[in-house]
């Protein structure tokens, strides 16, 4: 194997920097890797977060997953970035210096944008030598996410993945434009896109379901042994009927009645917009019932922000005791 012009051989693991663009008072910026390659062959899964530079979970995510001592121990190969968009991350940006999004840039090209060359490397040097991946992301700034898999869950092996993973949710998820996970399945590279959390801010509770979750993959892909297999939730919620936000009414203060996990019904208050003097007071109530899988972290909203992301699902089983 051969990324950024450096050979990784059989049993060796490896710390390769690539060169992309420097930054205009000539300050070198590079994509770094950390590669992992066993002594048998099997599977070549990437890890990679960061992708929106201002998402830290997935980096810590990865650097826990790099110091485990059953790391060196793996049969197949891990290729694990965890600053995909180093410009981003030194800005604590969700984009590139061009304002472009990097995870809609994909598959790039070698004379496009900032955005679309460091796509293009990304793909060529780790995506290309992939068989298979875990893109880890977060909720946007002010806005936090339920732990949960998405996924083309009609991929070729998709489904085992996310079945492994065991996110308290899963999300048969469509594809975007110019996404990683875009490109991915349209090369047959069958990939779990991974959210928890919200920009800048760590949150354990999403880091350990990740780490476990991306640890219970590498189990069902043949390259750890069944015995390192982790304890998540015993069985996720699949999502089949799509996801919905509900927006602010109007400007002014949010007071929250619910949590993220919370199931809700038609028809449910989920918290209401007051003002500083209490003058105003309107519910927002939920038009259709579901799963709280996203929320908004601050109470200062104009007309329009989104409040609550509700997930609507099919299936007889007992959904409070499933997400208790």
């Amino acid at each position: 194997m051969i990324i950024g012009g450096i050979e990784i051989k059989k049993g060796e693991r490896k710390h390769i920097e690539i060169d992309i663009a420097r930054l205009y008072d000539s300050t070198e910026m590079t994509l770094s890797i950390e590669v992992i390659r066993g002594t048998e062959d099997g599977p070549v899964l990437f890890l990679s977060s960061a992708t929106h530079g201002d998402e830290l979970n997935g980096t810590e995510t990865i650097r826990r997953l790099l110091s485990m001592p059953m790391m060196n121990n793996i049969k197949g190969t891990i290729i694990a970035t965890p600053i995909v968009n180093s410009y981003g991350f030194n800005t604590k940006s969700r984009y590139l210096p061009d304002r472009r999004d990097l995870n809609r840039s994909f598959p790039g090209g070698a004379e496009g944008s900032l955005a679309g060359r460091l796509a293009h490397i990304f793909i060529t040097e780790i995506i290309n030598n992939s068989t298979h991946g875990i893109d880890f992301h977060t909720g946007a700034i002010n806005r936090s996410n339920l732990p949960q898999i998405r996924a083309k869950l009609d991929g070729e092996g998709v489904r085992a993945m996310a079945n492994d993973f065991s996110a308290p949710v899963t999300m048969n998820d469509d594809l975007r434009d110019g996404s990683l996970r875009e490109y991915c399945y349209q090369n047959n590279i069958p990939v779990l896109v991974y959210e928890g959390g919200e920009a800048l801010r760590y949150s354990e509770r999403a880091i350990i379901c990740a780490v476990n979750g991306a640890i219970n993959v590498m189990v069902g892909l043949g390259m750890l042994p069944d015995h390192e297999r982790l304890e998540n939730s015993p069985q996720s919620v699949n999502i089949s009927s799509g996801s919905y936000w509900i927006r602010a009414p109007h400007s002014g203060l949010l007071v929250s009645d619910k949590k993220m996990g919370d199931v809700v019904e038609e028809g449910e208050a989920l918290g209401f917009i007051t003002d500083a003097f209490n003058t105003v007071f309107e519910a927002i109530i939920a038009p259709y019932g579901g799963i709280i899988i996203g929320a908004t972290t601050t109470p200062l909203l104009n007309e329009g922000d989104a409040t609550y992301h509700i997930a609507r699902y099919e299936g007889d089983f007992n959904l409070n005791e499933r997400m208790e």
